[in-house]
């Protein structure tokens, strides 16, 4: 896209990326924390997510203003390994395990969502079937969909639709989005905090809480619900004066969330007694429920289903854009190249995104969760910090932004990521790595491949 088609304008951005980490996150994650910590001291938790999404947002900001344009992490790789071998295997990998994060992304927000809108219409939380297949000397394992899942399903496929317009069109809708975001949320920091009681709000940790299993553990599920500062990354060829912009956004974004994730925290964990929360999903509406009364909380449950409505149209928005820049360059699928013949946004890369995001809403919330970090660190976060190192070590490469303190706050995000993803479920860090050495054969074969049709054309 040209320069002259940059129509996102900094408060498009700005809503764009805090939609995105809001969303419905914010309000699915306490009582998970809650049940992580084993007691109130969530707060913990969201000060390590605050200063990672800090820390990790800085390395953003760096690579963003010296490498402006769509495509985010890819569009990093490919700006600054070009198609030297390690390049090429970065790109190639990140587009790999994308098409797992992406729309695991997408389908937990979903699912979050189907999971509010039961506190209206509780049949969701029933069973629209299970499947309990059995196998010789095995005990068998129950899959189960909810009606709120399909309902996740149905959601995801209109927001595609919603999204299926023009940049500009959907900049203007994004922000109205989020201006219903900030009355949910303002709504819930000025009920929880007015009713709230310090002595449930900030109670000490448990004894389980001061573990650093436990606390890798809640800070995973902290990152999950920052996850989106970064987010107007992926749509930079499509945001005016980049360069400056784009650090601008990131960290107005990290800031803010952080401060209103807190907030709600506190004023949530002040009115609704730990051992009752963790037990409960839809746990703002509870607190309307018990501070205004249950019509209140019926239009709290609303508010919340366009918020996170808006983060998942973000995400869609956004993460059409990464396979569009790949198959662009020529390392992917040429046919999600094509854009829209009149509205010029990427159709064929927006529909591939969103099917398989709704084909995801059919795993629990926590797997998604968990699955969604175990695919994503190292390719995606760990590698941007290693980037940082190469681009500060070649000589006269201009960086608009620098980080204050280099390589401090680069450290602390390396150090964080590695330790979120530690902290993962042995099933689920087994099947990120696992998916990351599937990757790797499938470069070796992509490789050949392109190698072979390269030399039959020349």
């Amino acid at each position: 896209m040209s320069k002259s088609r940059r129509r996102l304008s900094p408060l498009q951005a700005v809503s764009l990326n805090m939609a995105m980490m809001v969303g419905v996150g914010s309000f699915t994650a306490i009582p998970l924390l809650v049940g992580e910590l084993g007691g109130p001291a969530t707060w913990v938790a969201w000060a390590l997510g605050a200063a990672l999404a800090v820390a990790d947002g800085l390395v953003w900001c760096e690579l963003a203003a010296a490498f402006p344009g769509s495509g985010g992490t890819y569009h990093f790789f490919d700006a600054v390994y070009g198609d030297a071998p390690v390049g090429r295997l970065l790109k190639f990998l990140f587009i790999w395990q994308f098409l797992l994060s992406g729309p695991l992304e997408i389908a937990s927000g979903a699912i979050g969502l189907g999971q509010y809108a039961g506190h209206l219409f509780p049949r969701l939380d029933a069973a629209a079937w299970s499947v309990a297949p059995r196998w010789s000397g095995r005990e068998a394992i129950t899959w189960t969909v909810t009606h709120g899942q399909i309902l996740a399903i149905a959601l995801t496929l209109g927001l595609v639709a919603l999204a299926y317009r023009r940049i500009e069109v959907a900049g203007k809708l994004m922000v109205a989005l989020w201006v219903g975001m900030l009355v949910t949320v303002l709504w819930t920091i000025v009920a929880g905090l007015s009713h709230a009681s310090p002595s449930l709000a900030l109670g000490p940790p448990s004894p389980g809480a001061r573990s650093p299993l436990a606390l890798g553990r809640a800070l995973g599920l902290a990152m999950y619900c920052f996850l989106g500062y970064y987010q107007v990354c992926y749509l930079g060829d499509e945001v005016a004066e980049p360069s400056r912009m784009l650090p601008r956004s990131i960290l107005v974004s990290v800031v803010a969330v952080a401060a209103m994730n807190v907030a709600m925290n506190l004023g949530v964990l002040g009115v609704i007694p730990w051992d009752a929360m963790k037990k409960t999903t839809p746990v703002v509406s509870l607190m309307i429920d018990r501070l205004q009364g249950s019509r209140a909380a019926a239009l709290m449950t609303l508010l919340i289903l366009w918020t996170g409505g808006a983060g998942l149209f973000a995400a869609l928005l956004s993460y059409s854009r990464i396979p569009y820049a790949a198959a662009r360059a020529g390392h992917f699928f040429r046919f999600l190249a094509r854009t829209h013949p009149t509205g010029g946004f990427p159709h064929y890369s927006l529909i591939l995104v969103g099917l398989i995001s709704a084909v995801a809403c059919l795993v629990d919330l926590s797997t998604v969760i968990d699955a969604l970090l175990a695919s994503r660190i190292l390719v995606q976060f760990v590698a941007q910090i290693a980037t940082i190192a190469v681009v500060r070590s070649r000589p006269g490469v201009r960086l608009p932004f620098r980080m204050r303190l280099y390589p401090l706050p680069a450290l602390l995000a390396l150090f964080g990521w590695l330790w979120v993803l530690g902290t993962r479920p042995p099933a689920v860090l087994a099947f990120g790595l696992g998916s990351l050495v599937v990757g790797l054969v499938a470069f070796v074969v992509w490789e050949r491949i392109k190698g072979s049709v390269e030399a039959i054309g020349s």
